[in-house]
């Protein structure tokens, strides 16, 4: 990632020392080794943000879901008709002793076309636009000062649209959308591939290191 975004991004979590509660003891030793927490993003088709987030290094559960709508338990074909409310989102389970939320951020940007507010590469809507939910106010601090970290480091020709958004009722997708990327893993590609995803990752971003 930019060494200019980075640093500024580290800068701006150092200045929250203690975001998010701290590690809890536990009371046996198999719990001890975990200190587990949950975040939500939001990054266009739940498919591939699945995939980013299950490749990072202390994360130990994603699901695909939906959050922000209007329904109770929402169909997929609700959601996608964009008539719910809902944006596809992946909840991820993670561990705090391996990986700190303000990670989850700095890895999130680069998987997303923060400048497109009407749904993300081919996936045209609100409910695939680009989002981090919040579920307390130092996840709020950290996530809108990851932001702003990223529009002031110029890294970026444009306005980052990417919105912060209060948490609300999470609902797991279909079974058939877990996982999508490993059980179907032809499709999987073609569907990336033809939706022109990390083209334009790597003309905003660069090629991946």
């Amino acid at each position: 990632m930019h060494k200019a975004f980075t640093g500024l991004l580290a800068l701006c979590a150092s200045l929250l020392l203690g975001c998010g509660a701290p590690p809890q003891a536990a009371s046996n030793g198999n719990q001890s080794d975990i200190d587990k927490a949950e975040a939500v993003f939001a990054g266009g088709c739940f498919w591939c943000t699945e995939a980013d987030f299950d490749k990072l290094p202390g994360v130990l559960k994603t699901t695909s879901g939906y959050m922000g709508g209007h329904l109770e338990n929402p169909s997929y074909e609700q959601v996608s008709s964009g008539t719910s409310g809902h944006i596809e989102v992946v909840q991820v389970i993670y561990d705090r002793k391996q990986i700190s939320y303000a990670q989850l951020l700095e890895a999130f940007w680069p998987t997303i076309d923060p400048l497109n507010g009407n749904g993300q590469f081919c996936d045209r809507g609100p409910q695939y636009r680009s989002a981090i939910f919040y579920a307390n106010s130092d996840e709020q601090t950290l996530a809108e000062a990851s932001k702003a970290a990223l529009q002031s480091s110029g890294r970026l020709p444009g306005k980052v649209v990417t919105e912060v958004l209060p948490s609300s009722t999470f609902y797991p997708a279909e079974d058939y959308h877990q996982d999508y990327y490993q059980r179907n893993p032809l499709r999987y590609a073609y569907y990336r591939n033809g939706c022109g995803r990390d083209q334009r990752l790597e003309q905003l971003w660069g090629p991946k290191s």
